[in-house]
């Protein structure tokens, strides 16, 4: 695992968009597997600019969900598929014929979630799978404990997170579902390359646990231990329990320039 430490959330943003540009210009179908939330706005809003700035083509880009609200009609405003079509498809100038995510209206659920795991390798699996990190260690909607061989599957909201979401359903929780779809930690560290984000202090211990911390279930990102290229951009804040963070800085200052993150 790879840690870089950038000084801002802006820095993480451009960081990380640089290297999705580096795929594209590589592999320009690729399969980028994103999330939703505020942390990877930044990455959005960069690879935005250099979309319109003409230094990188996403036109042929594939563009793959991480989870979904159940139960949520994909033309709800609040449904991830509206807001990724918002913040990401559209930006980008990539069509909805190229993008890929379960259905959470669907009558058989675990049905639809063994589609998408067989949709996602049928297309050729993920190039690169953007996450973000919750203060519990969760990555996507995989709480503390889940299976770290875990697939694509339906899981049960915690009140606190439905409090968390209401803000975005007119400040009432009685609009936010009880139930997700997320992809599976299993079905996540199939992606070739993993990145993950995070900022502020109040990532700070999860981030530790996720690098420094043993592999176990009760810190769900600890399983990026285990993927071969796995990359954890994180600020000032986010670092600051880091107990080999000058080690990280060190690095990632003398690695030799042709080799990315």
């Amino acid at each position: 695992m790879e840690v870089v430490i950038v000084p801002d959330a802006k820095a993480g943003g451009e960081l990380i968009a640089e290297a999705m540009a580096q795929l594209l210009r590589r592999k320009p179908d690729a399969l980028l597997g994103v999330a939703t939330g505020s942390t990877p706005l930044p990455i959005y809003q960069a690879l935005t600019a250099k979309v319109r700035s003409g230094a990188v083509d996403a036109s042929r880009a594939r563009i793959a969900q991480l989870d979904e609200y159940v139960g949520l009609p994909a033309e709800h405003p609040e449904s991830y598929r509206s807001v990724l079509r918002r913040e990401v498809l559209e930006p980008l100038g990539i069509g909805m014929d190229a993008f890929m995510g379960p259905d959470g209206t669907a009558e058989d659920i675990p049905g639809a979630c063994e589609a998408y795991d067989a949709a996602l390798a049928a297309a050729g699996g993920v190039d690169l799978q953007l996450l973000g990190i919750g203060t519990d260690g969760h990555i996507g909607f995989n709480e503390p404990c889940s299976s770290l061989a875990s697939r694509t599957r339906i899981k049960t909201l915690t009140e606190q997170t439905r409090v968390d979401n209401a803000r975005f359903f007119d400040g009432d929780i009685e609009q936010v579902p009880h139930h997700v779809i997320t992809q599976g930690i299993g079905t996540i560290l199939e992606a070739r390359h993993l990145v993950l984000l995070a900022t502020g202090e109040g990532k700070a211990d999860a981030v530790a646990a996720t690098v420094e911390g043993p592999v176990a279930a009760v810190c769900p990102a600890s399983a990026l231990q285990l993927h071969p290229h796995a990359t954890v951009v994180v600020d000032e804040g986010a670092a600051s329990k880091l107990k080999l963070a000058d080690y990280f800085r060190h690095t990632y200052v003398n690695k030799p320039d042709w080799q990315g993150i």
